[in-house]
Formats: structure tokens, sequence, C-alpha cells
């Protein structure tokens, strides 16, 4: 059995710094855009919100389902919760983020299954090819939805 870990322990393993730490978006920052596979671009992006959909979404899921399945309906959450605040802002619907999040999912399950890692390279050049799957993403969200 294990323990469940707290926000605030979740939050340091991530950033290496407490939960709301000065140079704590700093660390995130450079951690996630650095990262040396897109799988683990999302282990450091937003813990925060990360937290939660783990706990909430991604383990439950994984219990029930194959987890690159869990990882996509995860994704598919989290677009559909963005793109809720934005209905909700804007008083139109709006269905963009889960279309974008659910290719994204896609593209994570692929650099993982293939073994996909840029360790070798430069912290630039890592984070140009991590804000390069995300844009590529987006353009093709763009493009088709």
């Amino acid at each position: 059995m294990y323990r469940t870990i707290t926000l605030s322990e979740y939050v340091k393993r991530r950033n290496g710094v407490a939960l709301g730490a000065s140079g704590s978006m700093t660390n995130m920052l450079k951690r996630s855009l650095g990262a040396s596979s897109f799988y683990l671009f999302w282990q450091y992006w937003n813990p925060i919100w990360g937290y939660y959909l783990s706990r909430n979404i991604m383990k439950p899921l994984s219990g029930l389902l194959p987890k690159g399945l869990a990882i996509i309906l995860t994704f598919a959450v989290s677009g559909a919760l963005h793109d809720a605040a934005i209905t909700l802002v804007k008083w139109e619907f709006t269905f963009y983020f889960t279309p974008w999040f659910i290719l994204m999912s896609f593209m994570v399950i692929a650099t993982k299954k293939f073994g996909i890692s840029y360790r070798e390279h430069h912290w630039l050049v890592r984070a140009l090819i991590n804000i390069s799957i995300i844009a590529v993403c987006l353009v093709l969200t763009e493009r088709y939805v």
C-alpha cells in the first residue's frame, strides 16, 4: 500500500521548490521546456493542475483502462475543462482545447512508445523541440477544427 502524496509534496518534487516559493514559476518553465522528452515535459508543466488531473482522472482511469487510453482521456478532460472555462468567460461555446490536447496526448504516447529522447541535446534545443511539438499540434488543430 502507498501513501497519497500531498499537493505540496507533489509541487516540490516537480519544481524543486515548495509550493508558492520564489522561483517556482521559473523552475517549472526550465524543467518542462528543457525536459528530455515530450512525455517528461508534461511531468513538469503546471504541477498544481497536473496533481489534480493525476489524482482524480489519470489514476482512476489507469485502474480501468490501458495506460494509453487513460492518457488520452486525461488530456481530453483537461482540454474540456479549458474549453468550459473559455465558454463561461466568453458566453460562447468553445471546442478548441479538447482536440488540441487530445492531439498532444497522441504525441505523448508516440514519443514514449518509440523512446524518443533528446537528453543529449543542449537545453535550448530540447526547449525548441518541446515547443515545436506543441506548436505543430496547435497548427493542426487550427487547420482542422
